[in-house]
């Protein structure tokens, strides 16, 4: 999952993108309201963290930018503790949820979990799959009730499928999800991190749709 900090207090921003890190995420971060509209324009993200008090274009203005050009990602504001202003006006123009500052970091990650399970329509933690599990909140995967070793890539490459289990998502749209903005992208080693999944959680999980890319069975479709 691909996320963007937008957060002008570099040692918060620092905090934040070291945290969403170490879950697993993606993350690519802008410092000001500016390299933060156009980062959200131009790229595709599973959510937002954006602060309200930005330099160059306020909080608000990027988010109602984002709505206004159809961008739907989830984003979670970050506001003052005494603005209940800025919630109210927040929420108004497109927010799907906000944190007060100060915050811990530990509550943000609960709540981007929450936003992009909502988004995916998924209520739980836990996304299901025949006999494999995926819990978003411990970042670990079952296979049959024992715990199933996986890099950092073939998580996310297994979460993105499994959010969008029934879906078929092509090889672009899991690169651009994958890696962050200044990753020498090759839609090739998508292939390599298939196989290795295929290996590790069954051969007929993950099924090629030819020319468009992959699939996740629906939990119907796949023994176990």
């Amino acid at each position: 999952m691909r996320i963007l900090v937008v957060e002008d207090d570099v040692n918060l921003n620092r905090q934040l993108v070291e945290a969403l890190q170490e879950a697993g995420y993606v993350v690519d971060q802008a410092m000001d309201g500016e390299e933060g509209h156009f980062l959200g324009d131009t790229e595709p993200y599973d959510a937002v963290i954006l602060d309200i008090g930005l330099p160059s274009m306020d909080g608000i203005t990027v988010l109602e930018k984002w709505r206004a050009a159809a961008r739907t990602m989830p984003v979670l504001i970050l506001t003052a503790r005494d603005r209940w202003s800025d919630k109210v006006a927040g929420i108004d123009a497109g927010a799907d949820d906000y944190v007060t500052k100060p915050f811990h970091v530990e509550e943000v990650l609960a709540r981007i979990r929450a936003l992009i399970r909502r988004a995916a329509g998924h209520a739980s933690s836990e996304l299901a799959c025949g006999p494999v599990r995926l819990d978003t909140k411990s970042s670990k995967v079952t296979l049959s009730g024992k715990a199933l070793k996986l890099t950092s890539h073939e998580f996310r490459l297994l979460s993105y499928l499994m959010h969008h289990m029934g879906e078929v998502v092509s090889r672009t749209e899991l690169v651009e999800h994958m890696y962050d903005q200044d990753f020498d992208r090759d839609s090739n080693t998508i292939e390599v991190f298939i196989g290795r999944l295929r290996k590790k959680i069954g051969l007929d999980m993950i099924e090629t749709v030819r020319g468009l890319g992959y699939r996740i069975k629906a939990p119907d479709n796949v023994a176990g």
